[in-house]
């Protein structure tokens, strides 16, 4: 039987905002309730499901690989919502994108402080190329 990723779980102050905040900047469908979570589901049928807590929350980080036009659309969207963003994990290069691979990536967060990444290009991919370049503003 053939290995696939199915779920993991999102801990969040407000469910139902944060699964609705991810749905709506990856244009994914509407978050499903599935006992205490809130569901979202991608493409491939991994779910990201967010429990409510109310205690500290731990980021982390959730990698997103999408297509040309999708990066379009949801870095239109980051901008439009005026979210802070970088070209890198470590937010040395904000305002910035970068072009691994070849691609494009960008790093913003969601309402809990989780650290959410949308790719064009899986990492390893391409020519090895690991340069940012300044976004257009």
């Amino acid at each position: 039987m053939a290995i696939h990723f199915n779920h993991t779980i999102l801990s969040a102050h407000d469910s139902k905002a944060s699964a609705k905040f991810l749905a709506e900047m990856l244009n994914l469908p509407a978050p499903k309730q599935w006992g205490p979570f809130q569901m979202v589901v991608t493409e491939n049928g991994a779910n990201l499901d967010y429990m409510e807590t109310g205690g500290e929350i731990t980021p982390q980080h959730y990698a997103f690989l999408v297509s040309e036009a999708e990066f379009d659309e949801i870095f239109g969207r980051i901008r439009d919502r005026k979210l802070s963003y970088w070209a890198d994990p470590a937010r040395r290069q904000p305002g910035e994108i970068n072009h691994h691979d070849g691609g494009r990536g960008v790093y913003f967060e969601d309402l809990n402080g989780h650290f959410l990444e949308i790719i064009t290009r899986p990492y390893g991919s391409g020519d090895g190329i690991h340069k940012s370049r300044l976004a257009v503003k």
